[in-house]
């Protein structure tokens, strides 16, 4: 076996990213590329540090020879006035998660928010119907994911969020983005009505969450002929999951996504291909650990 031609050294800059899934996929997929790849939380919360401080964790990040850093809440906005250069997309979607550091010290921000979800979708439901999605959350992570549908084909987009306000802003910035489909937002009362005639349904809200348990909406409403597709992943068998299986609709995990950003990531800071399958196995490990773990210290 060749031994590793290259270093890499990622960090995680966020509120309570100590525990997160990212770092260990990409140092084994690092790993299985004979690369050394060591990846690192920065724990705003533990180092008891303010969002605001991401400029100058980038700067340190920086001088210390870093090659590049994963950015999450609440830093996906406040990063971009300290990167030199941003990709078209995460331009127009006002949010970086990735950045890369060149060797010169200048800083490229993208977004594979957006890039992880398009990818977990076209690889996890292929062939699925376009025509009409209804999205439940326009948050952060609502937006990245609605800029992925209309980037995938979707023809007609509506948004329901609990704050009315939110979901017709987020529809009217991404109508001017894409102005060959209809994107409307609608309100939380006109879901049944939207739920009847969609083709397909995204869940971009915290319902689901361990800390969260329930199901978004009233799933006897699914059907069969219908799509479902969940951001969350912890757990991964969200109630929404379960149920629109049981339903007979076919169904996007929240896995799908988390991985999708991470393999992107990965290639953004390596300029290496890595496999995606692999990396997926690894994820269901790793969540499948964790919930033993916890099951285990619940008895």
């Amino acid at each position: 076996m060749s031994l590793p031609h290259e270093s890499y050294l990622i960090g995680l800059i966020g509120d309570g990213v100590t525990p997160s899934l990212t770092p260990p996929m990409h140092e084994r997929e690092g790993e299985a590329r004979e690369l050394l790849y060591l990846y690192r939380p920065i724990d705003l919360l533990t180092l008891g540090l303010p969002a605001q401080s991401v400029g100058d964790l980038l700067r340190a990040a920086r001088l210390l020879g870093f090659n590049g850093l994963n950015i999450t809440h609440p830093c996906k906005q406040l990063v971009l006035e300290h990167l030199d250069e941003i990709d078209d997309d995460a331009a127009r979607l006002g949010a970086v998660n990735t950045v890369v550091i060149r060797p010169d010290g200048t800083t490229v921000g993208h977004n594979t928010d957006w890039s992880g979800f398009l990818h977990a979708f076209r690889s996890g439901l292929p062939g699925a119907e376009l025509g009409r999605v209804v999205q439940l959350g326009a948050g952060g992570a609502g937006s990245a994911v609605a800029y992925a549908l209309l980037t995938a084909g979707v023809r007609h987009l509506s948004i329901v969020d609990v704050d009315d306000a939110r979901a017709a802003d987020r529809a009217a910035e991404l109508a001017s983005l894409f102005p060959d489909a209809s994107v409307e937002g609608r309100t939380t009362a006109e879901l049944a009505s939207l739920l009847e005639a969609a083709d397909g349904v995204v869940h971009c809200t915290p319902v689901g969450m361990a800390a969260h348990p329930g199901a978004p909406f009233d799933t006897s409403l699914l059907d069969a002929r219908q799509w479902v597709a969940d951001i969350v992943y912890r757990p991964i068998e969200t109630q929404l999951v379960r149920d629109a299986r049981a339903a007979g609709c076919r169904v996007l995990d929240g896995g799908r996504m988390a991985v999708g950003q991470a393999v992107d990531a990965f290639r953004i800071f390596t300029g290496i291909e890595p496999d995606a399958e692999r990396m997926r196995a690894h994820f269901l490990e790793l969540v499948e650990s964790e919930a033993a773990l916890a099951e285990a210290g619940a008895l």
